[in-house]
């Protein structure tokens, strides 16, 4: 592997392995895994030699609210992005951070990796990266200098808690496309053998807008991979003379502390996934992603997945106030971040492709979707 192109950072831990007659839409929106899942889910996040520890709420929303703070230490002024970014966390997601270059894209997940004790590895995407630059390898295995005739798997960066995937739209579609199966079923393949990644994975991935130099768009069933899309803007003239001033990346970064362990992450998880989310919401949920398929200016709607992915989105945000129940907030004012990219327009109604075109549509359909009491 050329170190030039893959660059892994420090080691920060060890690796470690209300009732009605539901329709199928309802199931898959309240549970979105089966009861083999649930179970498997259970038994990795039980720490070793035991069982898992329950958590209550009202220590989980605080060790949540700690991370937030950690984080919003070095990225000033963005504490909505700074929330979005720990609540795809809980909710068992992966980030992507769209902008342009210099706005903290970088720092924010630096800073969360470092305010997590787990392993963190960073991924410079370039032009030449490989796919087994980022998954790993098959080695020959020598003895006394000889090859013995077997292979041993080499893991590549990817096996890391917290992954940065950093201008991920500057590799080939190819390598892109590697990550799929790792996000997805966060596990990798190689050579007909599948490796477990260790839990929790996250991937926080960086792109610059699609019109800067030497990039390439990301393809459509990797968009979907990613729970949250989301962009950081310039900061307030306040907030961005603090940043000029004190220079945070340099010097309050360097300085973060883990506010949380791995273990602790799966158990705020394990919290998240116990929100309730009534009914009336699933409909809400539902009506929101049958608009989208059917809108004149939209050739590709939400998916179920999307769908799933809005609700699980919800019951984090839920956590984070405090609470063990979903409201209809929780759901637009995550529907946006968390639905727009996984829609396509349709060209010949003239409308742009764009993340700001989408949004506004996005926008129109909630205006119009009426909101359960």
């Amino acid at each position: 592997m050329d170190p030039g192109r893959v660059h892994a950072g420090p080691k920060l831990g060890a690796i470690r392995f209300p009732v009605t007659t539901p329709t199928p839409a309802i199931i898959a929106l309240q549970s979105g895994c089966q009861p083999a899942e649930i179970s498997t889910v259970a038994m990795q996040s039980a720490p070793e030699g035991g069982v898992a520890r329950p958590l209550s709420l009202e220590a989980a929303s605080a060790q949540a609210q700690r991370l937030c703070e950690g984080v919003g230490q070095a990225l000033r002024g963005k504490p909505e992005v700074v929330r979005r970014a720990v609540e795809t966390l809980i909710a068992g997601g992966h980030l992507l951070l769209e902008d342009v270059p210099g706005v903290g894209k970088t720092t924010l997940a630096h800073a969360l990796a470092r305010c997590i004790d787990a392993t963190f590895r960073r991924i410079q995407f370039t032009s030449d990266l490989l796919p087994a630059d980022l998954i790993g390898s098959a080695l020959p295995e020598t003895r006394a200098g000889l090859p013995t005739g077997a292979f041993r798997f080499q893991p590549g960066p990817l096996f890391a808690h917290v992954v940065l995937a950093d201008e991920i739209n500057r590799a080939s579609p190819k390598v892109q496309s590697a990550l799929l199966e790792a996000m997805g079923e966060r596990a990798v393949t190689v050579d007909g053998v599948t490796h477990r990644l260790p839990e929790p994975f996250f991937v926080v991935a960086t792109q610059n807008p699609l019109d800067h130099h030497g990039t390439h768009p990301l393809p459509e069933s990797q968009l979907d991979r990613f729970m949250v899309r989301r962009g950081i803007g310039y900061p307030e003239p306040a907030d961005e003379a603090s940043v000029l001033r004190d220079d945070p990346a340099a010097t309050a970064l360097p300085a973060l502390e883990p506010v949380l362990d791995h273990a602790e992450v799966l158990a705020l998880q394990r919290v998240a996934a116990g929100i309730k989310f009534h009914d009336a919401l699933v409909s809400y949920v539902l009506e929101i992603a049958a608009a989208t398929r059917d809108h004149e200016a939209i050739a590709v709607g939400v998916s179920p997945r999307g769908a799933i992915a809005l609700r699980r989105a919800a019951q984090a945000r839920a956590l984070l106030d405090g609470r063990d129940f979903c409201i209809p907030e929780d759901v637009s004012e995550l529907a946006v971040d968390v639905l727009a990219h996984r829609i396509t327009l349709d060209a010949r109604t003239g409308h742009r492709t764009g993340a700001e075109e989408t949004a506004c549509l996005l926008r129109e359909i909630l205006d119009r979707t009426s909101v359960p009491l």
